[in-house]
């Protein structure tokens, strides 16, 4: 039996959303194997029964099915044993409840306070004290260094200014792979934030993973214009990825949390 025209609609819009879902799911979780998991059952259980989507558009209940779908396990986050993962849920645990969830669906996936309060079940004023608190504890946290491999002069001068604000030192700017790797050995950064494709059409991607190899794993932010093309499942896929335009709040939002969090997953060219 052939759908209708509103559940065509529907199916639609859900598959248009799947790449942020993910994406927000594996931010949530800490990990892409759970955070897809998550995911796919959220989207099983709106196909088992569309009324969840009821009240609501598509794209906010999606997110609600997940996140309630989380929270009724535990919301739990990959553990790590030792190292830098164990380090990083120390201080996710010393977090607000809910406050990390409500900064990101806010900075990263856009959506405005009301819709906050409809996913995680809050009041919307509610909503807006998680994301100020959220801010607040991971801009608690010490600064760092900050290699921004960005070939467009403008965008670069932008994320410096906004990263500098945030009391962070910029070790400086690389507009291709040859210069990334060679500056990141002459002053190594605690963070990186990188675009994809740099002025000589080399990988921003090939250059952060020839910076890891070298100094060992650090957080690492990707810019594009088109998240959607790593957003795929298909290979392992940044932790933190910003789409262009960005905002402001956006870039604070994923320096902070990659500041907070000391280890980061990475592409693999």
């Amino acid at each position: 039996m052939n759908d209708s025209p509103e559940q065509q609609d529907i199916s639609d819009a859900l598959g248009e959303n799947i790449p942020y879902l993910r994406r927000f799911a594996r931010a949530m979780t800490g990990s892409q194997q759970s955070g897809d998991t998550f995911a796919a059952a959220s989207l099983e259980a709106i196909l088992a029964d569309r009324s969840m989507l009821d009240g609501v558009d598509v794209r906010t209940g999606l997110f609600r099915v997940l996140y309630g779908i989380w929270a009724s396990a535990g919301a739990p986050v990959e553990e790590g044993e030792s190292g830098a993962r164990a380090k990083a849920q120390r201080r996710l645990a010393s977090l607000t409840n809910n406050s990390r969830e409500a900064l990101l669906l806010h900075t990263i996936e856009g959506f405005s306070f009301t819709e906050i309060a409809t996913i995680i079940g809050v009041s919307q004023s509610e909503a807006e004290d998680l994301v100020s608190i959220a801010r607040r504890e991971m801009s608690d946290n010490t600064a760092g260094s900050v290699m921004i491999i960005e070939d467009e002069a403008i965008i670069a001068m932008d994320l410096e200014s906004i990263v500098a604000e945030m009391g962070h030192r910029i070790t400086g700017v690389a507009r291709t792979r040859d210069e990334a790797v060679e500056l990141a050995r002459t002053d190594p950064p605690e963070l990186v934030l990188a675009d994809i494709q740099l002025a000589d059409n080399s990988s921003g991607i090939d250059a952060v993973n020839d910076i890891l190899s070298q100094l060992g794993t650090r957080p690492v932010i990707f810019i594009t214009a088109f998240p959607e093309r790593l957003l795929t499942g298909d290979k392992p896929e940044p932790a933190f990825l910003i789409s262009k335009p960005y905002s402001v709040d956006q870039v604070i939002s994923a320096v902070s949390q990659a500041m907070f969090f000391s280890s980061t997953e990475t592409l693999n060219a």
